[in-house]
C-alpha cells in the first residue's frame, strides 16, 4: 500500500539537480514543515518542533523543480511517503522521505507566476527520439507560446490571447 500525502513547508536546504548516466532528471531537497499548536495559557500560537523530509523529484518535475525553487521558498508537496530505518554502529535513526507527484509554491505566503515549459522530443521504448509532426508544426508555424498540442497528439492551433476582467 502506498501512503500518499501533502506537505506545507520550508525549503531547508538548496535543491540539488543530477542526471543519470540514461539521461533521467533528479532533483533533491530537504524540507522543513513546522508543527504549531494554540497554547490556551498563552493565548497564542507556540512551536511545537519540526518534521524533515528528504524530497525527490524525477524528470520532467524534477527539471521544472530546478527551475522554480530555491532555498527559503514556502512549498506544498504531494508525493509517496517512504520510510526506513538506518544503523551504523552506535548512531541509528529513520529516514523520512517523499518522492514528489507534483511540488508548487504556497501562496499563502507570496504569489507567483506560471510558466508552461515546452516538452523535449518523446522518447520510445529504445530510448531514440520517436517522430512527432505535432512538435515539427508547432515550431515551424511560429511563436511555440502562440500554439497548442494536446497529449493525444492532435493537430496544433492557435490560442487566443485571454482577455482581462
Amino acid at each position: 500500500m502506498t501512503d500518499t500525502l501533502t506537505i506545507s513547508g520550508l525549503v531547508a536546504t538548496t535543491p540539488r539537480h543530477l542526471i543519470t548516466a540514461e539521461g533521467y532528471s533528479i532533483t533533491s531537497f530537504r524540507l522543513a514543515s513546522n508543527l504549531r499548536k494554540f497554547d490556551r495559557k498563552k493565548n497564542a500560537w507556540v512551536d511545537a518542533g519540526t518534521n524533515w523530509y528528504s524530497v525527490s523529484t524525477y524528470r520532467q518535475l524534477a527539471s521544472n523543480v530546478i527551475g522554480s525553487v530555491q532555498k527559503g521558498d514556502r512549498v506544498l508537496v504531494t508525493g509517496r511517503l517512504r520510510i526506513s530505518e538506518w544503523g551504523d554502529g552506535d548512531k541509528h535513526g529513520v529516514n523520512i522521505d517523499l518522492d514528489a507527484d507534483a511540488l508548487g509554491h504556497d501562496l499563502r505566503w507570496g504569489t507567483a507566476a506560471f510558466t508552461r515549459t515546452i516538452r523535449a522530443e518523446p522518447v520510445d521504448a529504445e530510448g531514440t527520439e520517436a517522430e512527432s509532426r505535432d512538435a515539427e508544426t508547432a515550431t515551424a508555424e511560429g511563436d511555440p507560446s502562440d500554439t497548442f498540442t494536446d497529449s493525444a497528439g492532435d493537430e496544433a492551433r492557435d490560442l487566443e490571447p485571454a482577455t482581462p476582467f
